[in-house]
């Protein structure tokens, strides 16, 4: 025999459980109620076709997704034709390039704010490159003077064999004095072709370095 009480309480737990079962019902019919339909115009009819799963007919064209109640949820557009996807990948290429320049400049002003602390130190730097430059003009001059005087001995030695065969060394010395003297000359040249490139190497730095700076403010 069952007690008041205890009679009530089970009473409840049946009515409970009834309840959940009916809101999970609902919460089931519900969800059926708010699917996903998928429509589009049927090119033979002109009337929209719609289905739970893609209908065949759309499949390659543009179709809308509805919600159960009818709203439009997405639009997908038809497949890109060959010249839209050639311009889209065209399109892409063009941005990851202006990306990666925009990302390698990043990278250099970084670099150049590494580099120097100030404008002086960009003149600083300057004047020890075109000091190098001209360093090496001056060595290359030195040395070619030295070679000529070489040379000079090789070409008394030679004056006593206007007639004859001239030794064997003393053609080869002044073979080598020659080559010698050219490639430092085409040395020297160059150092003095680099001023240019160290002019506006610095030129460069300095504004760009000016550029950066302003924008960060007087910390720089």
């Amino acid at each position: 025999m069952l007690l008041p009480w205890r009679a009530i309480g089970l009473s409840t737990v049946s009515v409970l459980r009834q309840l959940a079962l009916l809101a999970l019902l609902l919460s089931s019919l519900s969800a059926q109620g708010a699917g996903v339909f998928y429509c589009c115009p049927d090119p033979a009819s002109g009337r929209r076709t719609c289905g739970d799963t893609l209908p065949e007919v759309c499949r390659g064209k543009a179709y809308k997704m509805l919600g159960g109640d009818g709203t439009v949820l997405k639009e997908v557009g038809p497949p890109l034709t060959s010249e839209q996807k050639a311009e889209a990948a065209s399109m892409a290429k063009r941005k990851q390039e202006q990306e990666d320049l925009v990302r390698e400049q990043r990278r250099k002003d970084q670099a150049l704010l590494d580099t120097y602390s100030s404008v002086k130190d960009i003149d600083v730097a300057q004047q020890q490159a075109e000091a190098d430059l001209q360093h090496a003009i001056v060595s290359a001059n030195a040395q070619i003077d030295v070679i000529r005087e070489q040379r000079k001995k090789y070409e008394r030695e030679a004056e006593f064999y206007k007639k004859k065969v001239v030794p064997a060394d003393v053609a080869k010395g002044l073979r080598e004095a020659d080559y010698s003297i050219k490639l430092l000359e085409e040395t020297r040249e160059v150092k003095r072709r680099d001023f240019q490139t160290i002019k506006a190497k610095y030129d460069t730095d300095r504004r760009r370095y000016l550029e950066i700076t302003s924008r960060l403010g007087p910390a720089h």
